[in-house]
């Protein structure tokens, strides 16, 4: 028995639990203010348990845009001539253009409930829109932080929230776009954004504030190195190496790399999260694993916008750390973020099972701990399910047709590749359950004010 001194006053049991060394059969735990505060394995339920199949860790969403949850769909036209992530972005720019902070809090609380019930319990939100329309600063300088805040009071869950410095609209320092004024500030202040930020979390339990240089084209060197003071004890996010035009603006700017610049420019630890990271060379593979900084990773997003495929066989081969999150949020399912990131592999390599950590290993399993654990580590959190650390925990449904018959690790692979959301059946954050039966207990509310929102938006 591990044990917290506190006497706990809840207690849920699972027959089937993933725990920080791996599966446990007949699994009490006992919650106490939110936190667990003891863990029994191998024993019996006792009266007035409440009592579930299977018990996993809640997943980490290292990295959403939730706003953009509103133009899911929008961007699926084709245009005069070829598509990419440039056309797809100008789209964006249109959408987010109409949007207020009410719209953003209404969207982002759709976007939030969706992620618990596809069975994220914490959210790494990179926020950019940070201005009023035409780049008119709102007199609180956080007015858009207060709405993601709101929404994540709202949905229930846990919030790490990352302020973005977005400056340039192009490497060496181009002056920004129109599109992009909503976004635009200088270095000075941002630092009083990241503060006010801090103000707009107080209330929400387990919150971190961390700081996000958007891109390298986004943002000077000089403010890289002001941001690696600025976010001392923080988590720190950006966007890097998408699009091969991005390396080929800063092979023409830098005669260099984008993640081969960063790592000679930065310094890239265990803090750092390089989002999408999607086009490097083996030998940039090989440095960005050896920093232990976390490869942000949003398979979903990345083929809708047609980015390409990280080399994450060789990446994970030099013990590479990575978490995923659902981006541009066009669909949420921490499930299918893990499937497409393997079937990715499969279709590049022509093989199966690339992910696994070795012979014998199960794919889902090793992929669903590794994924905790990276996107944990990126978002300032706790990983997995221990002893003082919140009780955020996802259940499975036993009696699912592809989980039928699944014990173990075999549970994660037909979660995984077979089941997806539709086998998760509760969700619970700091042991409040906020999703029952696979919906959520504020879904009508968060559904009515979104399609309200959607309709005038749209219009």
């Amino acid at each position: 028995m591990i044990s917290a001194q506190q006497t706990g006053d809840r207690h849920l049991f699972f027959d089937h639990m993933l725990l920080t060394g791996g599966f446990a059969r007949d699994v009490r735990l006992t919650i106490q203010g939110g936190v667990i505060a003891a863990i029994e394995a191998g024993v019996a339920a006792e009266s007035g348990d409440e009592r579930h199949g299977c018990g996993l860790p809640g997943m980490p969403n290292l990295h959403s845009h939730a706003f953009q949850r509103g133009m899911a769909g929008l961007a699926e036209r084709r245009g005069p001539s070829g598509d990419s992530f440039w056309t797809w972005r100008e789209v964006m720019y249109r959408f987010l253009d109409r949007m207020t902070p009410g719209d953003v809090r209404a969207v982002a609380a759709l976007a939030y409930m969706e992620m618990l019930e596809g069975g994220f319990t914490r959210v790494g939100e990179f926020h950019y829109l940070h201005h009023d329309f035409g780049g008119r600063p709102y007199a609180d300088l956080a007015e858009m932080s207060h709405a993601i805040a709101a929404a994540a009071g709202e949905s229930g869950i846990a919030l790490t929230l990352l302020p973005v410095l977005y400056s340039f609209s192009g490497f060496g320092a181009q002056p920004p776009q129109p599109a992009q004024m909503r976004f635009v500030m200088d270095i000075h202040r941002y630092g009083r954004l990241v503060e006010a930020a801090d103000a707009a979390i107080r209330d929400l339990p387990d919150a971190i504030v961390g700081v996000a240089p958007h891109s390298l084209r986004a943002v000077s060197p000089e403010q890289i190195d002001a941001l690696a003071d600025l976010g001392a004890g923080r988590p720190i996010h950006i966007h890097i190496a998408e699009q091969v035009k991005e390396v080929a603006d800063c092979l023409a700017w830098s005669e260099q790399r984008p993640v081969e610049w960063l790592l000679n420019h930065a310094p890239v630890d265990s803090r750092w999260s390089l989002v999408h990271a999607t086009h490097m060379t083996p030998d940039e593979t090989v440095a960005l694993a050896k920093t232990d900084a976390i490869a942000g990773l949003c398979p979903i997003t990345e083929a809708n916008l047609g980015d390409g495929l990280f080399p994450a066989e060789t990446f994970l081969t030099a013990r590479g750390r990575f978490g995923v999150g659902s981006d541009s949020n066009v669909l949420i399912d921490a499930s299918e973020e893990l499937r497409l990131l393997e079937y990715g592999q499969r279709l590049l390599h022509r093989g199966r099972n690339l992910l696994a950590g070795g012979e014998g290993r199960s794919t889902g399993a090793d992929m669903y701990m590794a994924a905790v654990d990276g996107g944990a580590a990126a978002l300032g959190a706790a990983s997995g399910l221990t002893v003082g650390a919140p009780a955020d925990i996802v259940s499975l449904d036993i009696r699912h047709p592809s989980l039928a018959g699944k014990s173990g690790d075999a549970l994660l692979d037909a979660y995984v590749f077979a089941a997806g959301r539709s086998a998760i059946d509760g969700v619970w954050r700091r042991g409040e359950q906020l999703v029952s039966g696979g919906r959520h207990r504020k879904r009508h509310k968060i559904v009515a004010d979104y399609v309200a929102t959607l309709g005038r938006l749209t219009a």
